[in-house]
C-alpha cells in the first residue's frame, strides 16, 4: 500500500506530460496552418499582381531564343522597341522528341 501514493504521483506526472505534449502539438499545428495560409495569400497576391498590373501570355520560342510580346500587350503596357522589361519564363510544353516530359 505504500506504493499507491507514488503510483498516483507517477500517473499525475504522466497525465501532465501528455497534456503538455498535446497542447504543444496543437500550438504547432495552429502556427503551421497560419504559415500555410500566409504563404497562400502571398502567392495569390503575387498572381494578382502579375495578372492585373502586368501582362501574362503564352508565346513560342523562336530561332535564336527570341520571344515576341503580342501587340495588344505592348500597347496595354505602353512598351516600345528598346524598352527594358522583366521576363519570367515558365515552360509549359516541350516540342523536342527527346524531351523527358513527352
Amino acid at each position: 500500500m505504500g506504493d499507491k501514493p507514488e503510483l498516483n504521483e507517477d500517473m499525475e506526472s504522466y497525465k501532465k506530460a501528455i497534456d503538455s505534449t498535446s497542447q504543444a502539438q496543437q500550438d504547432f499545428f495552429k502556427k503551421f496552418s497560419n504559415l500555410q495560409m500566409d504563404a497562400m495569400q502571398n502567392f495569390f497576391s503575387l498572381l494578382q499582381g502579375l495578372t492585373f498590373y502586368h501582362a501574362m501570355f503564352k508565346t513560342t520560342i523562336q530561332s535564336g531564343g527570341r520571344i515576341s510580346i503580342p501587340e495588344a500587350e505592348r500597347e496595354a503596357l505602353k512598351i516600345d522597341d528598346g524598352d527594358l522589361v522583366q521576363v519570367i519564363v515558365i515552360p509549359i510544353e516541350r516540342k523536342h522528341k527527346n524531351s523527358p516530359n513527352k
